[in-house]
């Protein structure tokens, strides 16, 4: 394989990876990401994606989740880029119970504000099954 195959198979890799913490066709993933933030940022946030950080062995997409939200909550990101990895980590398995669990565990080390806001992101967006309604 050469390298630009080398490229090729991360862009594409990394395409699969963005569809799927974004829960869009990657087709749509890429449109997403390059009217966020550029079609040369997106191109090189799939080669990025599609390395060992999102398709090495050794990490589950439960602990990729956890680590990128706990990154951004630390840089004080609670927008959609936050939320996008609160529901891949809900879709990983990590429960409502456990990303209250997250904000705890980091407000011991990155303060309160910035986890305060960040729970707040959490609550926000959670599912909302079987809702009570009074009448």
């Amino acid at each position: 394989m050469n390298a630009s195959e080398n490229v090729a198979d991360r862009i594409a890799a990394g395409r699969a990876v963005y569809a799927r913490n974004l829960g869009v066709p990657e087709d749509e993933a890429e449109s997403m990401l390059a009217a966020r933030a550029g079609a040369q940022y997106a191109r090189e946030a799939f080669v990025a994606a599609g390395g060992p950080g999102w398709s090495g062995t050794e990490l589950t997409d439960r602990d990729r989740s956890v680590a990128v939200i706990a990154a951004l909550v630390g840089q004080h990101v609670v927008d959609a880029r936050l939320i996008t990895y609160l529901n891949a980590a809900r879709a990983a398995g990590v429960t409502e119970e456990g990303l209250a669990e997250l904000m705890v565990l980091l407000t011991a080390y990155l303060g309160q504000p910035a986890a305060s806001v960040a729970m707040a992101a959490v609550l926000s967006t959670t599912p909302r099954l079987g809702a009570v309604t009074t009448d």
